[in-house]
Protein backbone atom coordinates (compact mmCIF):
# COMPACT_ATOMS: atom_id res chain seq x y z
CA UNK A 1 0.00 0.00 0.00
CA UNK A 2 1.85 3.19 -0.79
CA UNK A 3 2.87 6.11 1.70
CA UNK A 4 0.37 8.98 1.22
CA UNK A 5 2.17 12.43 1.71
CA UNK A 6 0.71 14.77 4.31
CA UNK A 7 1.65 17.36 2.08
CA UNK A 8 -0.27 16.47 -0.77
CA UNK A 9 -3.29 15.72 1.66
CA UNK A 10 -2.80 18.88 3.07
CA UNK A 11 -2.49 20.37 -0.66
CA UNK A 12 -5.54 18.50 -1.82
CA UNK A 13 -7.96 19.67 1.09
CA UNK A 14 -7.58 23.24 0.76
CA UNK A 15 -8.07 22.97 -2.89
CA UNK A 16 -11.17 21.59 -2.12
CA UNK A 17 -12.14 24.16 0.47
CA UNK A 18 -10.45 27.10 -2.37
CA UNK A 19 -13.35 25.52 -5.13
CA UNK A 20 -15.94 25.59 -3.40
CA UNK A 21 -14.73 29.24 -2.38
CA UNK A 22 -14.43 30.09 -5.73
CA UNK A 23 -17.87 28.63 -6.71
CA UNK A 24 -19.83 30.81 -3.48
CA UNK A 25 -18.16 33.48 -5.57
CA UNK A 26 -19.23 33.03 -9.10
CA UNK A 27 -22.69 32.38 -7.91
CA UNK A 28 -22.98 35.57 -5.81
CA UNK A 29 -21.83 37.26 -8.91
CA UNK A 30 -24.37 35.90 -11.19
CA UNK A 31 -27.14 37.26 -8.17
CA UNK A 32 -25.41 40.71 -7.74
CA UNK A 33 -25.68 41.25 -11.66
CA UNK A 34 -29.18 39.97 -11.77
CA UNK A 35 -30.09 41.83 -8.67
CA UNK A 36 -28.49 44.88 -10.14
CA UNK A 37 -30.15 44.66 -13.88
CA UNK A 38 -33.48 44.08 -11.86
CA UNK A 39 -33.44 47.15 -10.02
CA UNK A 40 -32.12 49.28 -13.04
CA UNK A 41 -35.38 48.33 -15.28
CA UNK A 42 -37.80 48.16 -11.76
CA UNK A 43 -38.49 44.81 -12.00
CA UNK A 44 -41.71 43.10 -10.27
CA UNK A 45 -40.82 42.74 -6.96
CA UNK A 46 -43.64 40.24 -6.55
CA UNK A 47 -42.33 38.08 -8.93
CA UNK A 48 -41.31 34.97 -7.47
CA UNK A 49 -38.05 34.91 -9.21
CA UNK A 50 -37.31 38.57 -8.42
CA UNK A 51 -38.53 37.71 -4.98
CA UNK A 52 -35.99 34.71 -4.84
CA UNK A 53 -32.92 37.20 -6.40
CA UNK A 54 -34.06 40.33 -4.41
CA UNK A 55 -33.60 37.33 -1.56
CA UNK A 56 -29.90 36.29 -2.21
CA UNK A 57 -28.98 39.65 -3.28
CA UNK A 58 -29.62 40.53 0.69
CA UNK A 59 -27.67 38.05 1.63
CA UNK A 60 -24.60 38.92 -0.50
CA UNK A 61 -24.49 42.49 -0.16
CA UNK A 62 -24.32 42.51 3.81
CA UNK A 63 -21.45 43.69 3.45
CA UNK A 64 -21.79 46.75 1.43
CA UNK A 65 -24.67 48.26 2.32
CA UNK A 66 -24.95 51.26 2.76
CA UNK A 67 -21.81 52.42 1.68
CA UNK A 68 -23.21 54.55 -1.24
CA UNK A 69 -26.68 55.55 -1.80
CA UNK A 70 -29.24 54.37 -4.41
CA UNK A 71 -30.19 56.54 -7.15
CA UNK A 72 -33.73 56.90 -8.74
CA UNK A 73 -33.12 57.18 -12.36
CA UNK A 74 -36.93 57.89 -13.54
CA UNK A 75 -40.52 57.48 -11.96
CA UNK A 76 -41.65 54.20 -12.53
CA UNK A 77 -39.12 52.65 -10.05
CA UNK A 78 -35.79 52.06 -11.72
CA UNK A 79 -32.62 52.69 -9.48
CA UNK A 80 -29.21 52.17 -9.90
CA UNK A 81 -27.79 51.25 -7.19
CA UNK A 82 -23.48 51.85 -7.03
CA UNK A 83 -23.10 49.61 -3.79
CA UNK A 84 -23.84 46.55 -5.86
CA UNK A 85 -21.29 47.56 -8.57
CA UNK A 86 -18.43 48.24 -5.53
CA UNK A 87 -19.96 44.51 -4.41
CA UNK A 88 -18.99 42.75 -8.14
CA UNK A 89 -15.83 44.54 -8.07
CA UNK A 90 -14.58 43.01 -4.14
CA UNK A 91 -16.43 39.68 -4.99
CA UNK A 92 -14.31 40.16 -8.76
CA UNK A 93 -11.03 40.75 -7.37
CA UNK A 94 -11.77 37.57 -4.48
CA UNK A 95 -12.16 35.39 -7.37
CA UNK A 96 -10.09 36.19 -9.25
CA UNK A 97 -7.40 35.66 -6.14
CA UNK A 98 -8.74 32.35 -5.20
CA UNK A 99 -8.77 31.29 -8.61
CA UNK A 100 -4.61 32.17 -8.88
CA UNK A 101 -4.87 30.07 -5.41
CA UNK A 102 -6.44 27.18 -7.14
CA UNK A 103 -4.02 27.11 -10.22
CA UNK A 104 -1.24 27.57 -7.30
CA UNK A 105 -2.40 24.49 -5.35
CA UNK A 106 -3.05 22.54 -8.86
CA UNK A 107 0.78 23.17 -10.21
CA UNK A 108 2.06 22.40 -6.09
CA UNK A 109 -0.38 19.14 -6.02
CA UNK A 110 1.33 17.88 -9.47
CA UNK A 111 4.62 18.84 -8.87
CA UNK A 112 4.70 16.79 -5.82
CA UNK A 113 2.99 14.02 -7.26
CA UNK A 114 5.88 13.89 -10.25
CA UNK A 115 8.22 13.77 -7.22
CA UNK A 116 6.81 10.62 -5.85
CA UNK A 117 6.56 9.29 -9.23
CA UNK A 118 9.75 9.83 -9.97
CA UNK A 119 10.84 8.79 -6.24
CA UNK A 120 9.18 5.46 -7.35
CA UNK A 121 10.76 5.13 -10.18
CA UNK A 122 14.08 5.39 -9.12
CA UNK A 123 13.66 3.05 -6.52
CA UNK A 124 12.66 -0.03 -8.63
CA UNK A 125 15.67 0.67 -11.13
CA UNK A 126 18.03 -2.20 -10.59
CA UNK A 127 21.64 -1.11 -8.57
CA UNK A 128 24.83 -1.41 -9.47
CA UNK A 129 26.88 -4.23 -7.54
CA UNK A 130 29.65 -2.67 -5.76
CA UNK A 131 31.33 -6.21 -5.29
CA UNK A 132 34.09 -6.12 -8.14
CA UNK A 133 36.09 -9.43 -8.47
CA UNK A 134 39.16 -9.43 -6.27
Amino acid sequence: MPETDPRLTAIRVARVFSYLVYFFVLAALVILVLGFFLELFAANPDAGFSQWVYRNLDRVMEPFRGIFPSKAINDNGSTLDVSILFAMIVYGIVGLAVKALVDWLTLRMHSLEQQRLEGDAAERLPRPDDSRGA
